[in-house]
């Protein structure tokens, strides 16, 4: 009678481990899943149209860009300037040098004003402030002088620094406007982000 039980008792879990294994069989042939040649996600990338390179940021032509500028927009841009240059006619320095009168004024001669060593160098190498010099330098003016203590991180739209470059004309510049080279015009003429411009040889001081 025992040997019957244990036999029953025995039957029942061979009976258990036979359907235990088959069902974990048949739910891997169920739910089987082939892995990718590559693991991860497949993102499309679409490529922009054209693919030009970007126009190098040169100078503008002078005679052409200045006439039209936006001296208002110019002025209003310098407001990111006043917390180290002051714009009256007595050339008062700040934290930086006074610019009425920068433009064509020799690099690093302000009176009173202690420039740094970089500047002084550049100023033993270049003359005068001409629109092309400060066109460049107020786009980003660590990178045009390297080490100067001018820590502004710059105007990168080429149109504010015309636009600035118009307003500081009519604080006794004393560069005259060129007259317009259609062919340098044609060459570098930036996208214009200003509002209706206002002649900057209006109210400018020429010489």
């Amino acid at each position: 009678m025992a040997d019957l039980t244990f036999n029953k008792i025995a039957g029942a879990v061979l009976a258990t481990c036979l359907v235990i294994f088959g069902l974990q069989n048949l739910t891997g042939i169920l739910f089987e899943q082939t892995p990718p040649a590559k693991p991860g996600y497949a993102i499309a990338i679409s490529e922009s149209a054209g693919g030009a390179a970007e126009a190098p940021d040169v100078p503008p032509d002078w005679g052409t860009v200045l006439p039209t500028a936006n001296v208002q927009h110019g002025q209003d841009l310098t407001a990111k300037c006043a917390s180290c240059h002051q714009f009256d006619p007595a050339g008062t320095n700040g934290t930086g040098p006074g610019l009425y009168g920068v433009e064509g004024r020799p690099p690093g001669s302000h009176p009173g004003f202690s420039y740094d060593q970089p500047m002084q160098d550049f100023a033993k190498t270049h003359k005068v402030w001409t629109y092309d010099l400060i066109y460049q330098f107020i786009k980003s003016p660590q990178n045009f002088i390297p080490g100067t203590k001018m820590t502004f991180i710059g105007l990168k739209a080429p149109q504010d620094r015309i636009d600035v470059i118009a307003y500081l004309h009519t604080l006794g510049s004393s560069l005259p406007i060129p007259p317009p080279n259609p062919k340098a015009a044609a060459a570098a003429a930036p996208a214009s982000n200003s509002a209706a411009a206002v002649p900057a040889s209006n109210s400018a001081a020429k010489s």
